[in-house]
């Protein structure tokens, strides 16, 4: 029988989305809602599936946090009748509820680790709502193996810890079906969450990697929903990454939340280097926080590493139980040094490299020979397959062999404990352990550290119990590459392959004095001890609220299809350009000021022939053969090209290189508008330039009359983007005497002298004509790129100053939907064209000698 939840997949495997939220025949669970009536979002037929049944109090602020596994343990009563359930208390997801607002209230949505049969699922629903606040989502057999065990172990999990599916026997080749049951199984998460969100008010965070394109199913439905993610595994590096052929989906699925977490800093710098490589999206750092700019929406990139559960390990620190096992642990090592080991059994965390780490150890340093003992707890594996199996028997082996070496009557040097240990056995151990080593070859985090550090220092009062009285001590052997090695400052890093480092790691640690380790133990607890769960759920759940802080006052549409969707965010006022309503006020107006940028603007930035068309010449003929209008096109290319390609447009203004050259028509003289014509700094900046050009492959330096620009378009993005940022230091530097600015644009570094902007020559046109008696009444200004904003600050100016009237209708029009000072937006240079078509058939060409403005010089 099929779940209830199960959604026809036919139109999402082939990646277009089906409609959510479908009318069942079953109950289903009541939608809560802090106001009634209609939610706008959901305007199509299927609205009345979610409308609500139950209120909730009014403007009460929630977070549903949304995961693989509900933080709940499921058992089947003895009769046999129905289950029971418990909180699981050893869950992260119910242990971050410490660090958020005591008033706020927390919904849970996720699967469960049991079977539930379809006829309980209405029941097993309701009770879990009702008592946990928990809404399971129901995985259908078929998607739940493929999702969970296919494309989340086959796939994911591996990449992530940078395993590559070389063979079809090693990592095995990629699965579209796979891909299809992991959209199917998020898509299911979905229409879970919407059958509870209450969108105006609601707090959606998302964990982990088994749910990466969920944040695309909830934007596509809710536009401003307040939404944050964060990833528990490593994120890899570009290069790896690259390699999943749903790369690009992933990773424009993600960019749809508002704040994207990670543990580490080369998680996130990973992650940046993808989107900067496959999207070209470049990050920014403001006041301490990195923010990425994806469409208008700033979305926030959190680096912030997960912490233990303080109170818990505190209360297990008192247990009885947990005093007679100390005990028993202490007379069954009397005598000896442990080392301990407390991993997954899993093909990344190293225990075989740590073991012959071990033997390595006991083979340099012979004096720990029936000294020293690595105790290794192994917990159940939560996968399985050949890699699996075949460490698992590597393991054995060398445990085998080991014991066997070196092993004497009453002395095994390694203790391997291969069965489920309970947290207060853990704690045991833990308290007896003169070291903890960790050497996984990759891990998101691994709070083993950060539990022993607790453990050892005991419990936080008088009440401590003889074992925690005297100084406290603890060492840590760590390998790099865990997520929790850059908090651990006095921990010994290892590199875990490096088998002789990490056995004289080994030594060291269990060989250093007492007051050493007392340092180095004060120093991890008070991080620990400070860097809780609860401190990491706060200051994500702060960076979410100060990242959405304004999602109810822009303005929001979404576009794309599938896996392209995205969401646009605008200011209120940012519009598009309606053409009937510029070309009204157009034949009003009686003196016309039009500025039009170049490239990316009438001619589109992706074409290699640059010429203009013979469509785009007779438009601006025809506009600058009206003698309302004042034409200009200001661009950045030289004044040669711009002659050449313009010369059978007479009555045009032309400003070249952003305004150091300028005429207001083919028969006047160029006027030079720069403050100085002095052009010795090119001595200085052309050697610089061509330094990293020949270090930099795919870099060019073009030479202008006036400027010199240095292209990197070309070039590898990462090292192309770091040799700008160094080459603009080092201009600076060299030419900060010298009368010229140096500025980074996209893809470019320029030189050019001070005083010279497009805005410059904006207001030059409006002043001009001002003092001839024709102040305009019309200003039109089109550009699509940051030089262009110069323009549209200017105009601004121009009427506080009185340069231009307050009754001047004024079209600042930016090409592209993205933040910019202009108010208006064209989708395209096709449409630019087409909206100066039509001013063009609207004008009177009338003849006169020349388009400068009477009385001008």
């Amino acid at each position: 029988m099929m779940s209830r939840s199960y959604t026809n997949l036919l139109d999402l495997a082939s990646g277009n989305f089906p409609v959510m939220g479908q009318p069942r025949e079953k109950k289903r669970l009541p939608r809560v809602m802090t106001v009634p009536g209609v939610i706008s979002e959901l305007d199509d037929d299927q609205a009345g599936s979610v409308a609500s049944d139950v209120q909730s109090s009014v403007f009460q602020d929630r977070i549903i946090i949304v995961a693989n596994q509900l933080p709940v343990k499921a058992k089947r009563r003895p009769d046999n009748k129905g289950w029971s359930f418990s909180w699981d208390n050893d869950s992260l997801l119910l242990q971050l509820k410490d660090g958020l607002p005591e008033e706020m209230e927390v919904l849970y949505v996720g699967s469960l680790r049991v079977d539930v049969d379809p006829s309980e699922q209405d029941d097993v629903s309701q009770l879990l709502l009702d008592r946990f606040k928990c809404v399971p989502a129901f995985l259908p057999p078929d998607i739940l193996t493929k999702f969970y065990h296919g494309f989340c172990k086959q796939h994911l999990w591996p990449l992530f810890h940078y395993m590559l599916p070389f063979s079809a026997n090693h990592g095995g080749r990629f699965d579209r079906s796979l891909w299809e049951a992991y959209v199917a199984a998020n898509n299911i998460f979905s229409q879970r969450v919407i059958e509870v969100i209450n969108p105006e008010d609601d707090y959606v965070w998302i964990h982990d990697y088994h749910l990466m394109v969920l944040p695309t199913f909830l934007r596509r439905r809710f536009n401003r929903l307040r939404m944050g993610f964060f990833l528990h595994s490593p994120f890899p590096s570009s290069e790896i990454y690259r390699t999943l052929p749903v790369r690009e989906e992933i990773l424009k699925a993600l960019l749809n939340s508002d704040l994207i977490g990670f543990h580490t800093f080369d998680y996130a710098r990973h992650f940046l280097s993808c989107c900067s490589r496959m999207l070209g999206l470049e990050y920014q750092s403001k006041r301490g926080y990195i923010g990425l700019e994806y469409y208008g929406r700033t979305i926030g990139i959190k680096i912030m590493p997960v912490g233990i559960h303080m109170a818990q390990f505190d209360s297990v620190l008192r247990l009885a139980d947990k005093e007679w096992r100390v005990g028993e642990l202490k007379q069954q090592f009397e005598g000896k040094t442990v080392l301990l080991g407390v991993d997954d059994m899993d093909v990344f965390k190293g225990v075989n490299l740590k073991l012959l780490a071990m033997e390595q150890m006991l083979k340099q340093h012979p004096k720990w020979q029936g000294r020293a003992v690595l105790v290794q707890i192994a917990n159940p594996a939560r996968g399985s397959g050949k890699d699996l199996e075949e460490i698992q028997a590597e393991i054995q082996e060398s445990c085998k062999r080991i014991n066997e070496t070196f092993g004497q009557p009453g002395y095994e040097p390694i203790v391997f404990v291969d069965r489920p240990v309970s947290l207060s056995e853990r704690v045991a151990y833990y308290t007896v352990a003169e070291c903890v080593v960790v050497t996984a070859v990759r891990d998101g985090m691994n709070l083993t550290p950060y539990e022993y550090i607790v453990c050892r220092q005991g419990v936080s009062d008088s009440e401590s119990s003889s074992e925690s009285c005297g100084p406290k001590k603890s060492m840590l052997v760590v390998s790099e590459f865990i997520g929790c090695s850059p908090s651990l400052s006095g921990a010994i890093r290892v590199n875990p392959w490096n088998i002789e480092a990490t056995a004289e790691a080994m030594n060291e640690a269990i060989s250093m004095a007492d007051a050493e380790k007392q340092l180095r133990h004060e120093k991890h607890y008070r991080y620990v001890s400070s860097h809780d769960v609860a401190f990491w759920s706060r200051s994500f759940f702060q960076d979410m609220e100060r990242t959405c802080k304004d999602h109810f006052r822009r303005r929001c549409w979404g576009i794309g299809l599938s896996f392209g969707f995205r969401v646009v965010a605008l200011d209120p006022n940012f519009r598009k350009l309606s053409i009937d309503h510029i070309v009204s006020v157009y034949l009003r107006s009686k003196n016309r000021a039009i500025l039009l940028d170049y490239d990316g603007t009438v001619m589109p930035q992706t074409s290699h022939n640059k010429t203009p068309s013979a469509e785009v010449i007779s438009i601006i003929n025809a506009l600058s053969g009206d003698a309302k209008n004042t034409v200009f096109v200001v661009s950045g290319r030289g004044r040669d090209s711009l002659t050449k390609w313009f010369s059978p447009c007479k009555k045009l203004g032309i400003a070249a290189e952003h305004g150091y050259f300028m005429r207001w028509s083919a028969n006047d003289d160029w006027e030079v508008c720069g403050q100085n014509s002095e052009f010795g700094w090119k001595e200085i900046a052309e050697p610089v330039m061509r330094l990293y050009t020949e270090a930099t492959d795919g870099s060019t330096i073009e030479t202008k009359e006036s400027a010199l620009v240095w292209h990197h378009r070309d070039a590898d993005p990462g090292f192309g983007s770091s040799q700008a940022k160094e080459m603009l230091d080092h201009l600076e530097s060299v030419l900060a005497n010298e009368p010229v600015t140096v500025k980074s644009g996209q893809f470019i570094v320029e030189v050019k002298p001070q005083g010279v902007s497009k805005g410059l020559v904006a207001g030059k046109v409006f002043t001009t004509m001002a003092e001839t008696g024709k102040q305009a009444d019309f200003v039109l200004c089109i550009g699509d790129d940051r030089s262009d904003e110069d323009m549209f600050e200017i105009i601004s100016s121009a009427i506080s100053s009185g340069i231009l009237s307050s009754n001047t209708s004024v079209f600042a029009c930016t090409v592209g939907q993205k933040p910019s000072k202009a108010k208006y937006y064209l989708d395209d240079p096709a449409e630019v064209v087409n909206m100066l078509e039509s001013l063009a058939e609207a004008s009177d060409p009338e003849p006169s000698s020349d388009a400068r403005p009477e009385g001008s010089l």
